[in-house]
């Protein structure tokens, strides 16, 4: 939990709930998860959280709740925007619906701010809104609550396009993660998002990422008046062929289908956040 961090699309991070299980492929270098079981091992909302193994630490699927912040934001009065539960998934299937309860009442009453769920399984999130034994009725959702979810790749954005409709038909924010973008994706019937942000993989094992999936998203969301916001290239920047004439540790990425771009890692600061020379910042009015 952070008051401030450098996450370019919020403002602080809030972990009431820690803990987690590798879902798919984007989550292979998840920060989370090797932090959980390296400098934070031995923190008390991350201890016993991980197993060992020969690639590093791994979720064992155990979950914590830190009772002791889930009052926080109440305590900052400055509004801010805030990543919840960005050191777990607040609907994986381990955590009880009780401890969501917990998480949505302290939303609900830290109205000041605007908080953004991120999930791998939307249609969780979906059964969990969508239950009568909930705090409030289905189709009164938290204008202070953004939900999202985290795709990677064509397969898991069909797998996760369906709940998130359903979810903005019940009148939610919703929004997706694009990161780390893995592969292309086409955003054909995503039209009902308030937000998509896009990004590359960093770190030491960082995937490269095409430029074209970003300009694809880009493009979709400005016919689709969707706000957007290009994260970062990751490890990996956009480079000529003549630049891997001296440089080192550069990679063609690219499908059959599509154009190959060539990528040169430089590392995440190195590398920037423009797309074809423009930074794009978009996030979705906050409602009043």
């Amino acid at each position: 939990m952070a008051d401030g961090t450098k996450i370019e699309w919020t403002d602080a991070t809030w972990n009431p709930v820690t803990g987690c299980q590798v879902k798919s492929p984007g989550c292979k270098h998840c920060y989370a998860m090797k932090l959980a079981g390296t400098r934070m091992k031995h923190h008390p909302s991350r201890e016993g959280l991980t197993i060992d193994t020969k690639n590093g630490p791994v979720w064992n699927g155990r979950v914590r709740l830190n009772r002791e912040w889930l009052g926080q934001p109440r305590q900052w009065t400055k509004p801010r925007m805030i990543f919840v539960c960005a050191h777990g998934d607040l609907f994986y299937e381990e955590v009880p619906d009780e401890w969501i309860d917990w998480v949505f009442v302290a939303m609900a009453l830290s109205t000041q701010h605007v908080f953004q769920v991120l999930t791998k399984r939307p249609d969780r999130m979906l059964r969990y809104l969508n239950s009568s034994k909930r705090l409030f009725q289905p189709h009164e959702p938290l204008k202070n609550v953004w939900l999202g979810t985290s795709v990677e790749d064509q397969l898991r954005a069909d797998e996760r396009r369906a709940p998130m409709a359903a979810l903005a038909d019940l009148g939610w924010t919703t929004w997706v993660s694009y990161e780390p973008a893995i592969g292309g994706v086409r955003w054909t019937g995503w039209d009902f998002l308030s937000w998509i942000v896009s990004g590359g993989e960093s770190g030491p094992d960082a995937r490269p990422t095409h430029p074209d999936w970003h300009r694809a998203t880009r493009d979709f969301c400005a016919r689709r008046s969707i706000p957007y916001l290009f994260k970062q290239w990751g490890a990996y920047r956009p480079c000529t062929p003549a630049e891997l004439k001296t440089a080192c540790g550069a990679t063609l990425v690219g499908r059959r289908t599509e154009r190959g771009a060539y990528m040169l890692r430089v590392g995440k600061k190195a590398a920037g956040r423009e797309l074809d020379g423009v930074t794009h910042d978009g996030f979705p009015q906050v409602a009043a």
